[in-house]
């Protein structure tokens, strides 16, 4: 039950006849065209174009504001830039909910649009920033729009895609997200070779291309701009208070709402399910980040170069798991498959960190990614299905907030904890263990990776119970 009287439709999908969104005409349930079978629908493909952009734009923008920032910070440019990232970083945590709110609030094409348009905004007076507070503050109302742009975008997905192929696009949305980044930076490289090419060029010395960053970040206007005229395209129906005109501002009525999204993520079971498993395991998998140099040098003796190929093999991993799931999802059942793809991820990192033999590690990381992208893009399906329409930008800001905690908790305890274990392991058992004639080392790396698939494991086991209670209800 709502906080103004009204019954909760947990079911908000397309098709549902109680859902609040009303038609949904983009979805071409009669269109066989090779778009249509791919994305689910015209509409669909023009947000996930728009996503491929914006997310090109985002890394472009990610790199060209550290060039920038280790500019203006003159000596102290690790500084700047550890400045810079936490005015991207620590608002999340405070400004998201209130996002969430607008989201469910207000037009979410329009908010898209202008969201994408403000970074365009924002970003073209990056290259005419010559001080580090000038940068933050552009860098914190970056990280606004962002906030506001990527619930608005999760809660629209379902309006756009029949609900049996939601894996099928939460998968492709996984693959715009990240799977661009590579683009991103080879793009960059480039344009910043433009850029030096320029900078003697007196008729567009106005524009500062030999700064660090700066024509990549016209190019990055670019891709905002175009990621709004696609947006700009859609067919998205209006959320229940626009609809009723009920838009004024009333901070009582947004704390409320704010409380209803919170209650409702923690009181239902299927959305409580994922929200732990996703965040608990990212605390447990975000640690092979920091830790995985570490290991890779000092336990199976591969370098830096080896941290490189297990992190290529953990996104080769992530991709063939995607790709594997959408071919299979028709006939899987999600929340069991959600349950043990956790299960799977933290038993893969448990085994991979017990190997000393690099291969056999790599192999085991490999699995890691595996389960890892199935575990997204199915926690994402069973929220875009579970979630009513109203709800879901609170719901999904609630996510990318849980995200960005687990993730800086994982890097910043995992160092620290390594640290810690080791010398107690140095103290307590003299840095290894034998049993039954074999000698195993206990660097505080393994057995911090050992803790954190611990973490992933009991993560998954609170989702199958959290699931059975749900299908018992």
């Amino acid at each position: 039950m709502l906080s103004d009287g009204r019954k909760l439709v947990t079911n908000g999908h397309p098709g549902d006849p109680d859902a609040p969104t009303g038609p949904l005409p983009l979805i071409e349930a009669d269109d066989h065209s090779t778009v249509v079978r791919l994305f689910g629908s015209r509409g669909f493909f023009r947000l996930w174009l728009a996503q491929v952009v914006s997310a090109i734009g985002d890394w472009i923008g990610f790199l060209a504001v550290v060039a920038i920032a280790r500019r203006v910070g003159g000596g102290s440019g690790a500084g700047a830039i550890s400045l810079v990232m936490s005015a991207r970083m620590v608002p999340g945590f405070f400004l998201a909910p209130i996002a969430g709110v607008l989201v469910d609030r207000w037009d979410r094409k329009k908010v898209m649009v202008a969201c994408d348009i403000g970074r365009a905004a924002v970003l073209l007076s990056l290259p005419f920033i010559d001080s580090l507070p000038g940068l933050v503050v552009a860098s914190l109302l970056l990280e606004i729009a962002t906030l506001l742009w990527s619930p608005a975008k999760e809660a629209s997905v379902p309006n756009l895609v029949p609900t049996p192929h939601l894996t099928t696009a939460n998968s492709l949305s996984l693959a715009a997200a990240y799977g661009t980044f590579p683009i991103a930076s080879l793009l960059f490289a480039v344009l910043e070779k433009v850029g030096d090419r320029l900078e003697h060029t007196s008729v567009l010395s106005f524009f500062r291309f030999g700064q660090a960053g700066s024509v990549a970040i016209y190019v990055d206007v670019l891709t905002f701009v175009t990621s709004a005229v696609l947006i700009s395209t859609l067919l998205l129906p209006l959320s229940r208070r626009k609809r009723e005109g009920d838009l004024d501002v009333d901070f009582g009525a947004t704390f409320r709402e704010l409380r209803e999204g919170w209650h409702f993520m923690f009181t239902d079971p299927v959305v409580r399910a994922v929200m732990i498993a996703l965040a608990t395991g990212l605390i447990g998998g975000g640690m092979v980040v920091p830790l995985g140099e570490v290991f890779s040098q000092d336990v199976l003796g591969g370098g830096s170069a080896g941290f490189g190929l297990l992190l290529s093999a953990m996104g080769f991993g992530m991709a063939a798991g995607v790709l594997l799931l959408s071919a299979l999802q028709k006939r899987l059942p999600k929340s069991r498959i959600f349950s043990a793809s956790v299960l799977g991820a933290g038993a893969c990192l448990f085994v991979g960190a017990s190997m000393s033999n690099f291969t056999l590690a790599l192999v085991w990381v490999g699995g890691v990614g595996l389960f890892a992208g199935s575990v997204y893009v199915l926690g994402f399906t069973i929220l875009h299905e579970t979630v009513a329409d109203e709800l879901r930008g609170r719901i999904f800001s609630s996510l990318y907030t849980l995200v960005r905690f687990c993730l800086l908790l994982s890097f910043a305890a995992g160092p620290l904890l390594a640290d810690r274990l080791g010398a107690l392991s140095d103290s307590v058992l003299d840095g290894h263990v034998s049993l039954a004639g074999v000698t195993v080392a206990l660097p505080g790396v393994r057995l911090a990776l050992w803790l954190s698939s611990v973490t992933i494991i009991g993560a998954g086991t609170l989702s199958v119970f959290a699931f059975r209670a749900a299908r018992d209800e």
